[in-house]
């Protein structure tokens, strides 16, 4: 299973991305997928996380608001909107698929870039 993640890049403060990610193959029952982001020097975090199957979702408080995370349950894809970004929210993303346990899969992370 492989996830390819796309949509990142530079943007002013106060702008716009929008990330996606797919699924390449579905032998696997996706019970949540999430969006992470790692600072250099810093952990991974979750920013924003996405139930499968009802579509509940859940957000860091940075970015409540802002973002929002979607799902395309026909295309196995996952996208997060990122909206009022800010110098704070450089990073690099990475989607991942995960279990009630835990997160199995992940992307390849994309470098997002917000310039002040």
């Amino acid at each position: 299973v492989q996830l390819q993640a796309s949509g990142g890049g530079l943007v002013q403060a106060g702008g716009s991305l929008r990330l996606s990610c797919a699924a390449s193959r579905r032998t696997f029952s996706i019970y949540r997928m999430a969006w992470f982001r790692q600072d250099p020097g810093k952990e991974r975090g979750a920013v924003a996380i996405i139930m499968w199957e009802s579509g509940r979702t859940q957000y860091a408080d940075s970015v409540k608001g802002r973002f929002t995370i979607s799902r395309d349950i026909a295309e196995n894809t996952v996208a997060l909107q990122m909206n009022s970004l800010a110098p704070e929210d450089t990073a690099v993303y990475y989607c991942a698929v995960g279990s009630s346990i835990g997160w199995h899969y992940w992307g390849q992370g994309t470098q997002v870039t917000v310039s002040s």
